[in-house]
């Protein structure tokens, strides 16, 4: 680590494939982005980090458990102590592969809200071609909402959008099940009831442009879409899912016979690229919009490439003070 810049916590114990694969993302990213790393887990179980740094944790919260009862019982888990080393200035950022709900839990105790913020939210951006990313909110971490907080979580999307991608005055959306005013249930309704007045939307500089639908979450049409965790997680899911068959049937078909496979080089010159574009693992990773510290959650069977890309992105967005920008989106720039 050079000069004062501070690594990026990493929960190595969390995922599908820990340690190892936490491990090599570290190196990757060491390595090839130069983002110094602050390994957190059982030395016993890391074994030979080589020069990485480690910081010891005896428990594990596993995949199944209880986010919040496992966080207050396990307080010597990996992804408790990586919350703490951001906490206590020892880490810019953390980052996990682990359980979704821990590290939600675990930023909520130990690094606290962001005063205003009823509950954070997880924030995914998704590519259009020819543009910037439209960020979805909330994808997982609040299954069950209430309309006020899709304003918040509004406001949190818009400086995320802003900061991020540089947009002047992102535009927001509601996923719901049409374009047209009053679509959607109950809970949706009496959102868009809220986000349809205009106070909010100028005092955080983003202009509200209604409803919009799952097929328009990759075409462009807001910079910002705004939905309960239950619906942004399925949207999310399905999404990744569709792209993943996808991508496999077409490399099926490209060996399928002996005049595809011929051709085969040449198709995947084309198309290797777009499926790129497409591909989550460019990000590696979600911030948890909310807390008063930058919390990337990756999914458990994520790659080390992947990985290695989610601890850049923590590091740049640490670096780049996102959090301040967060506390000024909804009024409280000092707390």
């Amino acid at each position: 680590m050079s000069g004062d810049r501070l690594p990026v916590a990493v929960d190595a114990m969390g995922g599908d494939n820990a340690p190892g694969t936490l491990i090599e993302a570290a190196h990757l990213a060491a390595e090839a982005f130069g983002v110094p790393v602050l390994l957190v887990g059982d030395p016993e179980r890391l074994g030979d980090t080589g020069p990485l740094e480690v910081a010891p944790a005896s428990q594990v919260v596993e995949m199944g458990a209880d986010p919040a009862r496992a966080v207050r019982r396990l307080k010597d888990s990996s992804i408790v102590r990586a919350a703490e080393a951001v906490r206590d200035g020892r880490a810019s950022s953390l980052l996990s592969a682990g359980n979704t709900g821990a590290a939600m839990a675990a930023s909520l105790l130990r690094l606290g809200r962001i005063k205003g913020v009823a509950r954070p939210a997880i924030a995914v951006p998704f590519p259009v071609v020819g543009s910037t990313p439209s960020t979805l909110l909330d994808c997982g971490a609040n299954a069950d909402c209430q309309p006020e907080w899709f304003v918040q979580f509004a406001r949190l999307g818009t400086a995320y959008a802003r900061h991020r991608f540089a947009l002047e005055r992102p535009r927001v959306a509601t996923l719901t099940t049409g374009e047209e005013a009053g679509k959607g249930n109950a809970l949706v309704k009496a959102a868009c009831e809220l986000l349809e007045q205009p106070e909010w939307a100028a005092d955080c500089g983003a202009d509200y442009v209604g409803n919009v639908e799952g097929g328009d979450l990759l075409a462009g049409v807001a910079d910002v879409i705004v939905c309960d965790g239950f619906t942004g997680n399925v949207a999310l899911k399905s999404l990744e899912g569709g792209f993943d068959l996808l991508r496999a049937a077409v490399g099926d078909a490209l060996v399928s016979t002996a005049e595809a496979a011929a051709i085969s080089g040449m198709v995947h010159e084309l198309i290797d690229p777009v499926f790129d574009f497409f591909d989550s693992g460019q990000t590696g990773a979600a911030m948890l919009l909310g807390t008063r510290g930058v919390t990337m959650i990756s999914h458990g069977s994520s790659s080390a490439i992947t990985l290695a890309n989610a601890i850049r992105t923590a590091d740049e967005l640490a670096g780049e003070g996102i959090v301040q920008n967060l506390r000024n989106s909804v009024g409280n720039p000092t707390e």
